[in-house]
């Protein structure tokens, strides 16, 4: 199975169980992940929700080849019936407490996530980034709004516009993580937070994630619909047919050739 989902003692575990493929999210998970989620928002026995990957990687982002066979619009059906959009809306949507345990690489959307999150915990080898303008794309899922929000304009500027990758402790100073830890103590740590937020009156916890969020439900909404449009324009755009084409061909891209 690609993903693991469970259920035990007031918590949801969604683990990511795709390692021979580096966890890279297909359409189906994303489903799974959905349809888990809004399951949850729904069982009063579940009062928190932690989302893991491996060791040795949190996620590769979307599988390409699984991408590109899904990501063509079709005709009737909006964007936001997409599985990534459904996953996406139940995470941002979710009014429990979510906790992230990130070892290993987080790629695309797997630091986009981790911004709707409430908190994130990471190995001391986690590595972030969000490479779409490497890929002729633009910034997802409100990102383009989380990240300048908790790193600043300039550092967030400089991970969104050049799309490279940085380690946990830039991550944490930023302010996308909660906690770094050594590799051997995520997984424990996170299950013990997860533990402690199981254990508090679920009420309270509720209403206080939602009284934070508050301020920001519409920004994000917007900012969400904004990317969105532009990313499915770019989808379509010479820059990422080239960026895709050399990613299967296995060779560098040349966007010189575009203004």
């Amino acid at each position: 199975m690609d993903m693991l989902i469970n259920k035990a003692n007031g918590l949801l575990t969604i683990e990511f169980n795709r390692l021979e493929r580096k966890n890279a999210i297909t359409a189906a998970m994303y489903q799974s992940m959905a349809d888990a989620l809004r399951d949850a928002e729904s069982d009063t026995a579940v009062r928190a929700i932690l989302i893991a990957g491996k060791p040795e990687i949190f996620t590769a982002g979307n599988d390409l080849d699984d991408f590109m066979k899904n990501s063509a619009p079709v005709p009737g059906v909006p964007a936001e019936a997409r599985p990534v959009f459904q996953f996406m809306r139940a995470l941002h949507g979710s009014t429990k407490p979510v906790i992230a345990a990130v070892a290993g690489a987080a790629i695309g959307i797997g630091t986009t996530m981790l911004m709707h999150c409430d908190l994130v915990y990471a190995a001391d080898n986690a590595k972030f980034s969000v490479p779409f303008t490497q890929l002729g794309l633009c910034p997802e899922f409100a990102s383009s709004l989380l990240l300048p929000q908790l790193a600043g304009y300039p550092r967030a500027a400089e991970k969104l516009l050049l799309g490279e990758a940085f380690g946990a402790q830039e991550a944490f100073e930023m302010g996308l993580l909660t906690k770094v830890l050594p590799a051997a103590e995520l997984r424990a740590y996170a299950e013990q937070q997860a533990a402690k937020l199981v254990a508090l009156p679920a009420a309270s916890i509720r209403t206080t994630k939602a009284l934070m969020k508050r301020p920001r439900i519409e920004a994000i909404e917007g900012a969400i619909a904004a990317e969105n449009e532009r990313f499915a324009a770019m989808l379509l755009a010479p820059e990422a047919k080239e960026a895709f084409t050399a990613f299967f061909e296995k060779r560098k891209p040349d966007f010189s050739k575009f203004d």
